[in-house]
């Protein structure tokens, strides 16, 4: 018997990937993903990380405009807790969003 391997980094069972200053977190076959954008980055010893990141709730509709698109914002002072927020928002709407195709 054969897996499916995926190409992708995971976090907590949902790719994570990374474009630049950019990362998408959630699988775009699903009604929404999480964006994260880095804002600003500081200096720690040989190290860069991220001081300012934006983070999105995005429906994944392409007939929708970006800006539509966007259910939810927020910024977080790490990557860490954009992640992490994210993560909240994400499995909270993809339940609700179940919940909705099953009534």
């Amino acid at each position: 018997m054969s897996e499916k391997k995926s190409s992708f980094f995971c976090y907590k069972g949902k790719p994570l990937v990374r474009c630049g200053d950019t990362l998408y977190y959630g699988d775009m076959k699903d009604k929404y993903v999480i964006k994260l954008e880095i804002k600003s980055k500081q200096k720690s010893g040989d190290m860069e990380l991220a001081d300012k990141v934006s983070v999105k709730l995005m429906n994944t509709d392409p007939d929708i405009s970006p800006r539509k698109a966007i259910v939810k914002t927020s910024e977080k002072p790490s990557l860490y807790l954009a992640i992490d927020i994210g993560n909240v928002w994400l499995q909270k709407a993809l339940k609700e969003a179940k919940k909705e195709q099953g009534a």
